[in-house]
């Protein structure tokens, strides 16, 4: 009985990306059944297999962006080794890479170069700030896209500087948006036959990112302009990071919802307060407000006794959790949001599972990250036929590399 094929099964992928916005897009197709191949250009590898924990040839932080894929390595110097490239483009359904605007096409593999070779290719370029504009030419990373799209001047103390958030929300968030759109440009194709291009940039991400303040500072030029405002958000109130006992808790309160934080915290007095009546007059006295909520939140013994409280009434509330708290929380280990895995170099350790969860296609756990040039002779056996000679040949002409098979470690 034939099997039809489910999600992207069936379709291949090219992976030109490296560090993290590129890996993300591919790991997410790759996860969901597509045949990934990342063409690795040294015996290195990709820049992120030095980062995180290292242990014989493996890092953390490549196989947390890079499982569900395979390795390809080529000296692109080598003559030849452009062209054996080339020769895949017919069997390649989508084509990913985030180097800097125009190297690609440098390479020989750009979109327009891709296309005369099959017609029905998409390919995805990941940038800062996109392939065309002003802007266009400028190499660089998650954080160059939040500074140029307004987003990191928010983000800190009022008086103080902004600050850097710890994480990479960009890059994340545009392999996330580079995934979705190649999925929508396969689509497309089923219907019409026509493959695509699609410019994905960090800047366009995180300015996508503004839920309310672009429209209002076009309406009110010079008149009103987002200001950074710390543990409080500058247009609800009560919204922010409160300071219970023993941490602290995060409290956003909508107007029609106000009344039951009223409720739980037993003043019922508050609601014909003038100061707090509406969001405006709330926002008007904020700080005031802030130190009323502490000096309750204070009564309690612990933060989770006055979540409990909050929670009874339906105060949309959580504990501002460490990331080692938020990886022990039965809720994530349960919803593999938290996910283990394992590799024979790092042995079982956690990753961050899908974003998404789907009915007909299950999360997980059965990933593996390949070594540099690991699956040299699966790919062009199955993608271009070619002989176990002719591999030879190639590996004999420096055209393929693979990285020497690790030493393992003495027992203790």
């Amino acid at each position: 009985m034939e099997t039809r094929p489910r999600m992207l099964q069936g379709f291949r992928v090219l992976d030109f990306t490296h560090f993290v916005a590129g890996p993300t897009c591919t790991r997410i197709l790759g996860e969901l059944g597509a045949d990934v191949i990342k063409i690795e250009r040294s015996g290195g590898g990709d820049h992120v297999r030095k980062l995180g924990i290292v242990r014989q040839g493996m890092s953390t932080y490549y196989f947390q962006h890079n499982h569900c894929k395979r390795s390809l390595a080529l000296d692109l110097s080598k003559p030849g080794a452009k062209e054996l490239i080339l020769e895949m483009i017919p069997k390649i359904d989508v084509v990913v890479e985030n180097f800097a605007p125009g190297v690609i096409a440098a390479m020989g593999f750009g979109y327009e170069a891709l296309k005369r070779i099959n017609p029905a290719i998409i390919m995805v370029s990941i940038s800062v700030a996109g392939q065309t504009g002003p802007l266009s030419s400028k190499p660089g990373y998650d954080y160059l896209g939040s500074s140029l799209g307004g987003v990191l001047d928010q983000i800190g103390e009022p008086e103080g500087a902004p600050v850097v958030p710890p994480m990479a929300i960009g890059d994340v968030s545009t392999g996330v948006s580079a995934a979705m759109a190649v999925g929508f440009a396969l689509l497309h194709r089923e219907r019409t036959g026509e493959g695509q291009y699609i410019d994905a940039s960090l800047l366009d991400t995180y300015f996508h990112t503004h839920e309310l303040a672009v429209p209002v500072v076009s309406l009110r030029p010079g008149r009103w302009s987002p200001k950074r405002s710390g543990q409080l958000h500058p247009t609800g109130s009560p919204c922010g990071v409160f300071a219970a006992k023993d941490g602290y808790v995060f409290i956003v309160v909508q107007q029609h919802e106000i009344n039951r934080l009223w409720r739980a915290m037993g003043r019922p007095e508050l609601g014909q307060d003038p100061r707090f009546l509406t969001n405006r007059d709330r926002l008007k006295n904020n700080l005031a407000l802030k130190q009323i909520l502490e000096e309750w939140l204070a009564t309690f013994p612990d933060r989770d006794s006055a979540i409990a409280v909050l929670d009874r009434e339906r105060v949309p509330c959580a504990p501002v959790l460490k990331l080692e708290e938020a990886m022990a929380h039965p809720h994530m280990r349960g919803r593999k949001t938290v996910r283990r895995v394992k590799d024979p170099a790092l042995g079982e350790f956690d990753i961050p599972g899908m974003p998404v969860k789907f009915s007909a296609w299950p999360d997980r756990t059965d990933v593996k990250a390949s070594r540099v040039g690991e699956d040299n002779e699966a790919v062009l056996r199955e993608v271009l036929g070619l002989s176990d000679d002719r591999i030879a040949a190639l590996y004999g002409e420096g055209v393929l590399i693979r990285a020497p098979e690790p030493t393992p470690e003495p027992a203790h």
